[in-house]
C-alpha cells in the first residue's frame, strides 16, 4: 500500500512539473548586435547566440535577428510574419531594434521616430494576439569615449521611445541601453575593448588587417550582454525566470 501511494505521489509530482514547465520558444527579432554569426574564422558574436546557455531544456531559443535590419526593413522584407505564424500560447518574443532605425544616411534602414514607435506597437500587438509574451529591449550601447575618456551615447531619442511604448502598453522592458552603458563605463575605455572587436592583424584569415569595431561583440562581450538580459527578466517575468539554469 505504501509503495502504491509513493508511486501515485511521484506521478502527481511529475504531472505538476510537466504542466508547470511545458516547452516554450523564445523568438528573437532585432539587428546585428543580437543576430547569429558564422562560427568559422570569425570572432564576432551576437548576444542572441549565447542566450540558450542560460535556460533549461524546456526552452528553445530561435534567433531571427538579422544584420543591418531596422524595424522598417525587418517588416518590409517579410521577416516578421514567419515568426508570427509560428507563435503559440506561452511563447516569448524579444524585440530589440534601434541601431539601424536611427541611421538617416542609410535610406533603406532609416525609420522616423513615429514609424519606429508604430512598428514596435505592431510587434507587441501581433505577439499578444497569439497569446504569446512580448519583451521589449532598448538598443544596446555602442562603445564611445571621447579624447578625454568620457563616455557618450549615439542613440538619440530611440531608447526613450522603447521605454514609452513598454510603459503605455504595460510590456516587460529590459533596458539593455542602460545596462550595457553601466558595464561599459565600469570597464572603462581600455577594459571595454574586450567586449567588442579589437582584433590584431593576422589572427583571423578573414581579417588579415585586423579590425576595430565598437558596435559588434566578441564572444565574451556577447555572453556578458546576454547575461544583462537575463538579469533584466529576474523579478518581472517569474514564469520565464523559473526556466533559467541554477
Amino acid at each position: 500500500m505504501k509503495r502504491k501511494l509513493l508511486y501515485l505521489f511521484l506521478v502527481i509530482l511529475l504531472y505538476a512539473f510537466l504542466c508547470e514547465k511545458h516547452p516554450v520558444v523564445i523568438y528573437m527579432i532585432g539587428d546585428s548586435t543580437m543576430a547569429n554569426k558564422p562560427l568559422e574564422d570569425n570572432p564576432e558574436r551576437g548576444w542572441g547566440m549565447m542566450l540558450q546557455d542560460f535556460f533549461d531544456r524546456t526552452v528553445t531559443v530561435e534567433n531571427h535577428a538579422m544584420n543591418g535590419r531596422s524595424t522598417r526593413s525587418f517588416l518590409a522584407e517579410n521577416r516578421w510574419q514567419p515568426v508570427v505564424d509560428k507563435l503559440k500560447k506561452g511563447d516569448y518574443v524579444i524585440i530589440q531594434f534601434g541601431h539601424n532605425d536611427e541611421s538617416k544616411e542609410k535610406k533603406e534602414r532609416y525609420t522616423p521616430p513615429e514609424d519606429y514607435r508604430n512598428n514596435l506597437v505592431r510587434f507587441v500587438n501581433d505577439t499578444r494576439a497569439h497569446k504569446a509574451n512580448p519583451i521589449l529591449c532598448t538598443p544596446v550601447m555602442r562603445r564611445r569615449f571621447d579624447e578625454n575618456g568620457c563616455f557618450y551615447d549615439t542613440h538619440g531619442i530611440y531608447p526613450d521611445i522603447v521605454r514609452k511604448v513598454a510603459d503605455s502598453l504595460k510590456i516587460p522592458l529590459v533596458d539593455m541601453h542602460r545596462k550595457s552603458e553601466k558595464l561599459i563605463r565600469e570597464l572603462g575605455p581600455d577594459g571595454s575593448k574586450k567586449m567588442f572587436l579589437f582584433i590584431e592583424p593576422g589572427v583571423y584569415v578573414s581579417l588579415p588587417n585586423g579590425k576595430e569595431d565598437n558596435t559588434h561583440f566578441s564572444e565574451w562581450g556577447a555572453r556578458q550582454t546576454a547575461g544583462l538580459f537575463v538579469e533584466g527578466i529576474r523579478g518581472q517575468l517569474p514564469k520565464l525566470e523559473k526556466r533559467l539554469k541554477p
